[in-house]
């Protein structure tokens, strides 16, 4: 599973494009608006986000201003250019292993269900009734029907109205009109992803190769041959709400193990940082580092002969170590507000051994806390009139660079 990397950079010649709405699947075509600025706050934002130069390159380059962390009209700027655009991932398929299984979120404003339907298909939906708006379903689980908890309209797997309660009388209502609104969906590998900036397509029309492709772009095969695919055992799932902005969190990830040795003493014992390096995609940035040739009774055996770290623009992360692989979905809640979710996998050989399990989870929760620490410290910190912008160690945050400069072309075009 060995690769060979090189710290390469990759400037994206990104097409500029404008955002698009999505139609509701009804006679009436209304358009559905995910997010909405008021003119003075577009104005506002638009000029926050000219406070960076991506042409600057990156050894005479300064960071984003904090205004970019903490600002509320920027974090609206950010959910309707950055996260209501393009794939986005959201779960795990062995969260809809089979039919009937469903789980809820939230991106944004947005609030979706993602189910299998009793034909086998993966369907997303807005998690909205269509009568008054309750939110239809919660958590997650199986169903064979969703049936809403306000007036208990009720909805098949397949989005349509099968019942709608109480309506005699009621003059020029058709319920093929009043179906769940879809949301494109498609699956990667055991990911879950969802768009929502293009007009809904039927389950057939999904096309894995151009799913791979957009999200992804030409290092697809370099994630498949190393790892990253649907032949790992699903473990658990550990979930962090962290006071600090999502692209505190990413940059963290995304500083080339700069933090590492004085952060993580015990996983620096198990890594060869020396042989840290990076490469850069489209839209996606792989940073690598051997494992600690001396024997580490900590980290050892959890982390192998190589880590891999991909990061997957704009808030997904995929760790591959070992016979590990962990993900990390980094959640806007706010502007100094995250979610972080953990998803973690193993090689199936191994998934009796829950010493070894449990042992690899605590490690990684180790590491976790000492994250949160740094975040929200370094949020507070945006917070404080002493700083405004900072800058870049040239040899290390080549991928933090880059995932500025993705987020600069999304918040300008």
């Amino acid at each position: 599973m060995a690769m060979i990397m090189q710290v390469t950079p990759f400037i994206p010649n990104l097409q500029k494009g404008h955002p698009q709405n999505l139609n509701f699947p009804n006679k009436h075509s209304s358009k559905l608006i995910c997010c909405s600025l008021n003119n003075s706050d577009h104005v506002v934002s638009q000029r926050l986000a000219q406070h960076f130069n991506p042409n600057i390159p990156i050894e005479k380059a300064v960071t984003p201003p904090s205004s970019w962390y903490t600002h509320r009209s920027f974090f609206h700027l950010e959910l309707d250019r950055v996260f209501y655009r393009g794939w986005q991932a959201v779960g795990s398929t062995e969260q809809i292993k089979d039919p009937g299984d469903f789980f809820t979120g939230r991106l944004g404003d947005v609030e979706f269900v993602v189910c299998r339907d009793d034909s086998g298909n993966v369907r997303a939906f807005y998690n909205v009734c269509r009568h008054h708006a309750s939110i239809l379903a919660s958590g997650s689980g199986k169903k064979s029907c969703f049936v809403c908890p306000y007036h208990g309209w009720t909805y098949g797997l397949n989005g349509n109205l099968v019942k709608a309660t109480r309506i005699s009388g009621m003059r020029d209502f058709n319920g093929n009109d009043f179906g769940l609104i879809p949301i494109k969906v498609a699956t990667w590998g055991p990911f879950v992803l969802l768009n929502l900036e293009k007009e809904n397509l039927s389950q057939k029309e999904v096309d894995s190769h151009n799913v791979a492709k957009e999200w992804l772009g030409s290092c697809s095969e370099i994630l498949s041959t190393n790892g990253v695919d649907s032949s790992l055992s699903y473990v658990c799932r550990r979930e962090y709400t962290l006071e600090c902005n999502w692209k505190v969190f990413c940059d963290n990830y995304l500083d080339g193990g700069y933090h590492v040795p004085y952060a993580h003493k015990g996983l620096a014992s198990g890594l060869n940082l020396d042989s840290y390096s990076t490469t850069l995609f489209e839209r996606v940035s792989i940073q690598s580092c051997e494992g600690s040739s001396g024997k580490s009774t900590e980290n050892n055996d959890r982390l192998g002969r190589k880590a891999i770290y991909a990061f997957i623009y704009p808030n997904f992360m995929i760790n591959r170590y070992g016979p590990w692989m962990d993900t990390n979905l980094v959640l806007p809640l706010g502007p100094n507000k995250c979610q972080v979710i953990f998803d973690y996998y193993l090689e199936p050989s191994l998934q009796v051994d829950k010493d070894f399990i449990e042992k690899s989870l605590q490690d990684s929760e180790k590491v976790q806390i000492e994250d949160i620490v740094l975040c929200e410290g370094v949020q507070k910190g945006l917070q404080s009139p002493a700083y405004s912008v900072g800058r870049y160690a040239p040899k290390v945050e080549q991928a933090m660079h880059h995932f500025h400069c993705l987020l600069y072309e999304n918040l300008t075009t």
